[in-house]
């Protein structure tokens, strides 16, 4: 059976988009299909496969894979991508939208070259996260130990629908990301795994971030990951309320007015090409 796909970006995190609006709403592909169309040698090639379903709460419904075959909750460089495709697509015919998650219902709007989403509020407790050995917030406290000879600074945990750990550091090119970024992933404080994210201050309004997503490795962008960084910053004072981030792929503005607020995520989305693959 062949599959019709489009392929997308957001800051360089890209994605194989397939509309299952149609004749693939009972597909739901198995952890080998998954991991064969995001192989980058052998399949399409992408950081995560985003599929998109009718909805019975909202405009759509986006499912996300890794290159590992796991499901995971929600990506914010991939509901913009998502949000673009359905309007471009016609499976939604408005700016404004709503799009059912496993994080909860996510209200992207585009706004000409980009896409801003209201990406709801971040989780801060610890339970919520969620990480282990902790209650309340997690915000400068002391890291797990790693066998990487790095030292880690003050972590940082928060989740945007997905979990999030975030470091803060004074020279984001000497930090080992592969090596640390995998230990973290899967340290035993973490049952649901997490994303790793490293982040140099520049100024209040401005960071450089690098992130090793959960089940993809490094990445040259991560929406969630951008979130989590800069409510960890203004939690820890070093940010203000409106941030740009840098990441490998791109940048996005974040802006959060504290707890009890959403947090608000705007970037680029663009389709790079189209075609079909045999399931």
């Amino acid at each position: 059976m062949k599959i019709n796909f489009t392929k997308m970006h957001g800051c360089g995190n890209d994605f194989v988009v397939i509309n299952a609006t149609m004749d693939l709403q009972n597909w739901q592909p198995s952890v080998n299909e998954a991991a064969f169309l995001l192989d980058r040698h052998f399949g399409i090639g992408g950081d995560q496969l985003l599929i998109i379903y009718p909805s019975e709460i909202a405009d759509i419904k986006m499912t996300i894979f890794n290159p590992d075959g796991g499901e995971v909750e929600m990506c914010g460089n991939g509901i913009r991508c998502c949000a673009l495709y359905a309007k471009n697509h016609k499976l939604v015919d408005k700016n404004k939208m709503t799009v059912e998650t496993l994080a909860g219902l996510i209200k992207p709007v585009i706004e000409d070259e980009c896409v801003r989403v209201d990406m709801g509020e971040p989780k801060l407790d610890a339970a919520e996260i969620p990480v282990t050995g902790f209650s309340g917030k997690v915000i400068n406290v002391e890291p797990p130990i790693i066998e990487n000879n790095f030292v880690l600074p003050s972590m940082n945990c928060v989740s945007m629908g997905n979990p999030h750990t975030i470091f803060f550091v004074d020279d984001i090119n000497a930090v080992p990301l592969a090596e640390v970024g995998k230990e973290i992933e899967s340290s035993f404080i973490f049952p649901n795994k997490t994303n790793v994210e490293f982040a140099q201050v520049l100024d209040a309004k401005t960071i450089r971030m690098r992130v090793f997503e959960r089940g993809a490795g490094i990445t040259l962008a991560c929406g969630t990951g951008a979130c989590g960084t800069v409510v960890a910053g203004i939690l820890s004072g070093k940010l203000d309320n409106d941030v740009t981030v840098i990441l490998d792929g791109g940048e996005l503005n974040i802006s959060w007015q504290g707890e009890g607020t959403p947090i608000f995520m705007t970037g680029p989305a663009e389709e790079v090409f189209s075609g079909e693959v045999e399931k």
